[in-house]
């Protein structure tokens, strides 16, 4: 692709293109090999159609069909939600074994990581102390202990816009005007190095606080998955150790979660200390006994340090959010290009969010290393997909309004552009939630929503221990226990949203950069990051979101 291009065409067998920029009607414009025109203006992201079609026709990108045509759309013609419906191929079983081109990693070779080594082999890119609740009964209790140590330990969120707040407050307090208060500035220079001197504890990344709703009320099936979820974050390699309350009367027992622990960690030596609130004299000995057990087990969690570890100890899993008409060009294939790269080092990758994976099932069918992972994987599909259609739903209502605008128009032209977040690596497994990723190297499916936070919380508590997230329109999320790199899709997002962006692609899309090059420099980022030499902005601004999945139906 190169700078003076307008328009893309993604896949050969396509009938539509990708607008790169603002296209004029009848003016000749540079696609690929060809010059065309356009009949209307079309905004950058969208699609137009080179030739007239008719009602019936099918629309392909990526060399699938990703929609139907409902009224004519005459050719040069933008494509909406007014002349166009979701519209899917079908899937059956693996037919062939997959052949894989793996790419060149030569200059990747004897690399490492510096990272936190656990006693079960794994490595953490972070070190993390986790408290969390059994149940929402216990929230405001993980509130008292956030107020208590937060602060205490130095790791408080001291935030650019709270020192501006506070500073405005004291010019009032000495009489200052409207107009001095006007023209108040923000600074950012050194908040974050002032925010890591006060800790106490200088090789503890974070004390993270995790609440929920759930827990009891809900479906016993319910209550078992967050059993489920709350031992994967216990066992992940980025924790520490955990402190952990229960009320004693929830659903989400304990006894089921320490099965859940056991089936993840047979030989967990990391801490886990529990409080069941009914079975303590009160509620001033468990808030007393859990701040004085917890300090005695951070001192000694303290005492371990970063040192190098095979590149094969990273597995890291992939999200989009907020995404637009670009994320299947730019980010979400860079994203691919560099987790094809860890996989060829032995490392391993996750590809989540089932709902987006509709219409190239059969793509993905084809790259199952075995007959058994691909039925598992088209039979999940399956369920999944009925599940939605008998609550009066389906995975053609996955896109937002956001996503409609900028040029996502049905799930399948999202869904295209969602898996190329998978690189080209053939599939050694399929998981279903809330279980733990066993095949760390190599590209796991993994089934979740599509929902940003629940699918990230998903895959942290699955044991990836790196997040690659894609955006088009700008979100913030992150999570609280695994370092989630931010990736744009486009230039105007990373200036427009520069705090929560860590990694541009948009030199993509203006043809100055290409997918190879920009999936090396994302896997080098990667490498900083796991090895602590690199702040993600979603841990710079303490954006820990954890939310998990109540497994009704979730898009």
């Amino acid at each position: 692709m190169t700078q003076s291009i307008q328009a893309l065409k993604i896949h050969p067998e396509d009938n539509v293109y990708v607008a790169l920029t603002e296209l004029q009607p009848h003016q000749p414009i540079k696609a690929d090999n060809e010059t065309l025109e356009v009949s209307e203006v079309i905004p950058p992201k969208q699609k137009f159609t080179p030739m007239t079609l008719q009602p019936g026709h099918y629309v392909r990108m990526y060399g699938v069909t990703v929609g139907e045509v409902t009224k004519e759309i005459p050719a040069g013609g933008l494509l909406s939600r007014a002349n166009l419906k979701h519209k899917a191929e079908d899937f059956a079983a693996l037919e062939q074994k997959y052949q894989w081109d793996a790419p060149d990693v030569s200059a990747w070779q004897g690399k490492t990581f510096n990272g936190y080594h656990r006693d079960d082999g794994t490595v953490g890119t972070a070190n993390h102390w986790i408290f969390v609740p059994m149940v929402f009964c216990e929230n405001k209790n993980i509130q008292v202990l956030r107020d208590a140590l937060n602060k205490t330990l130095g790791y408080e969120p001291t935030t650019p816009y709270r020192n501006y707040a506070e500073h405005l407050a004291d010019m009032i307090r000495k009489g200052a005007s409207v107009e001095d208060l006007a023209a108040a500035e923000l600074e950012t220079s050194d908040y974050l190095a002032n925010q890591a001197a006060k800790r106490l504890f200088p090789n503890i990344d974070g004390v993270q606080f995790l609440t929920h709703n759930i827990g009891c009320g809900g479906t016993r099936k319910d209550a078992n998955s967050l059993c489920g979820l709350l031992a994967g974050y216990i066992t992940s390699p980025n924790v520490a150790g955990a402190t952990v309350l229960a009320l004693g009367c929830e659903n989400a027992e304990l006894q089921t979660l320490k099965k859940e622990i056991e089936k993840r960690a047979p030989q967990l030596s990391k801490p886990v200390l529990i409080y069941e609130q009914q079975k303590c004299a009160s509620e001033k000995d468990m808030i007393t006994s859990a701040i004085r057990e917890t300090l005695i087990h951070l001192e000694k969690a303290n005492q371990i340090n970063r040192k190098p570890a095979s590149l094969e100890k990273l597995l890291i899993g992939t999200e989009c959010g907020a995404s637009d008409g670009f994320s299947g060009i730019s980010a979400n294939p860079t994203i691919g290009a560099c987790v094809d790269r860890l996989i060829a080092l032995g490392g391993g990758a996750i590809l989540s969010e089932f709902p987006e994976l509709c219409g190239v099932e059969q793509s993905l069918v084809n790259r199952c290393v075995t007959p058994e992972v691909a039925n598992d994987f088209i039979q999940i599909m399956r369920d999944y997909a009925a599940q939605a259609k008998a609550v009066g739903s389906g995975f053609d209502m996955n896109p937002s309004p956001g996503n409609i605008r900028d040029g996502l128009i049905t799930d399948a032209i999202k869904s295209a552009g969602a898996a190329k977040k998978g690189g080209t690596s053939p599939i050694v497994d399929v998981v279903d939630y809330p279980e733990k990723i066993t095949t760390t190297s190599g590209l796991n499916l993994f089934c979740t929503p599509g929902n940003d936070l629940e699918s990230t919380t998903a895959m942290a508590g699955a044991g990836a221990n790196l997040i690659l997230f894609s955006t088009g329109l700008g979100t913030p999320t992150g999570n609280p226990i695994t370092p989630t790199l931010k990736i744009s899709t486009n230039n105007t997002l990373s200036t427009t949203h520069s705090e929560i962006i860590d990694f541009n692609t948009g030199p993509i899309i203006t043809g100055e950069q290409t997918v190879d090059e920009m999936g090396g420099k994302l896997l080098d980022l990667c490498i900083a990051t796991a090895s602590g030499e690199y702040t993600p902005s979603t841990v710079r601004m303490g954006q820990n979101d954890f939310l998990p999945w109540k497994r009704g139906v979730s898009l």
